[in-house]
């Protein structure tokens, strides 16, 4: 168990997670060595750091596992409240659990890091064997694998891991090449619809600028940071990103931010927070300080599009829940997790209810298809 994400090699981290598929800004060492130093996560929190690391036979770094040991279940956004307050009823002690996991991030990424030099499904079951070992070592109720991959989830299954789906919208690129070319693909009432819906979201003479890189100046996150702070406090009473959290991450990976601000009269107003991946763009946070018709869905959604259309990306994932993304062009997506009970009673009560809930997902993403504004010979879901 590594308690400092500090004390792992970068290089040997972020080579892991590399060779899982393209690149993932939240599995990077930088982004998640940011949340420690920022003392986002560590005493105090809730979020202990207790990474695991598997070795090779000949010592070299064989996978990691981002990796928390919890004490609540804040800020992981799939919810288990039930299991632990039916647990604790039955004289359980639910907490500490074990939370594979980025803090904060609900946004599908590698969650077992396997090196390229070796067998990776050898490598993943090892850390699933390590995860268990780990359980038992902290005396944790629970391991909870979430927002994995598909193939991780399937491989977890097998190593006796319950499956858990839920539900996302993402907006998948067609091989548009502007934002008119989406808009073809479109009902006609539906383009009309967002076509104004841009325009107005743009009245009363406020203008968007997209900044990144070396120009994300800490006058950029001053802003930003007092729009995440008042929608924090209105969503869920407590942020759980503090100040320096955004100027780490400005320092140590620049490149990979697009912070989409709306001004007025030369005064930033509202501001949204995304990543930028080897095939997505992320959205992740949104706050204003002034309200404007519209201004949300652009800041957005619409703008996170354009910027996906002129990076030539796969699609844009805008977080958790929001039906309302529908409207916008954003479909039903399944995401995925896993979890293991060291309490065979508890995995089996768990088991039963996570069969009932992956039927409700399914039908839900089959309701929510047909409600999307595509043309219906092009309208489809991902899974």
């Amino acid at each position: 168990m590594i308690s400092r994400i500090a004390d792992v090699d970068a290089a040997s981290w972020n080579r892991c997670a590399l060779a899982c598929g393209p690149y993932n800004p939240f599995v990077d060492h930088r982004f998640l060595n940011a949340l420690e130093l920022s003392g986002s996560v560590g005493p105090g929190t809730g979020w202990a750091p207790a990474h695991v690391a598997l070795e090779a036979p000949d010592g070299s770094p064989a996978g990691f596992a981002p990796c928390y040991l919890k004490s609540h279940s804040q800020g992981e956004y799939v919810f288990d409240h039930g299991f632990a307050d039916a647990y604790e009823r039955a004289g359980g002690s639910y907490y500490p659990k074990l939370q594979v996991a980025v803090p904060f991030t609900p946004a599908t990424g590698p969650r077992l890091l396997v090196s390229p030099d070796d067998d990776p499904e050898a490598a993943r079951t090892g850390l699933a064997a390590a995860l268990r070992g780990l359980m038992r070592q902290t005396g944790a109720s629970s391991t909870h694998v979430t927002f994995a991959t598909e193939e991780e989830r399937a491989l977890l299954v097998r190593e006796g891991y319950l499956a858990r789906d839920d539900q996302q919208f993402h907006w998948r690129n067609e091989g548009y090449r502007s934002y008119d070319d989406f808009l073809a693909d479109l009902a006609s009432r539906k383009r009309k619809q967002l076509k104004r819906e841009r325009r107005e979201a743009l009245a009363d003479g406020i203008a968007i600028r997209h900044v990144t890189g070396s120009d994300l100046t800490e006058d950029c996150w001053d802003a930003f940071f007092a729009f995440y702070m008042d929608t924090g406090s209105r969503k869920w009473g407590r942020p759980y990103l503090n100040r320096r959290f955004f100027s780490l991450i400005g320092e140590a990976m620049p490149e990979t931010i697009l912070l989409v601000l709306a001004e007025r009269a030369g005064r930033p107003i509202a501001g949204a927070l995304n990543f930028i991946g080897g095939d997505a763009i992320y959205g992740r946070y949104w706050g204003a300080v002034e309200e404007h018709p519209f201004l949300h869905f652009e800041v957005c959604y619409h703008q996170a599009i354009d910027a996906a259309i002129a990076r030539g990306l796969a699609r844009v994932e805008a977080g958790a829940q929001g039906e309302h993304k529908l409207a916008r062009g954003y479909r039903p997506v399944v995401t995925r997790s896993a979890h293991a009970f060291a309490d065979p009673g508890l995995q089996r009560a768990v088991a039963d209810y996570l069969a009932r809930e992956r039927r409700y997902v399914a039908a839900s993403q089959t309701e929510l298809e047909e409600a999307t504004p595509f043309r219906r010979s092009d309208a489809g879901a991902e899974s």
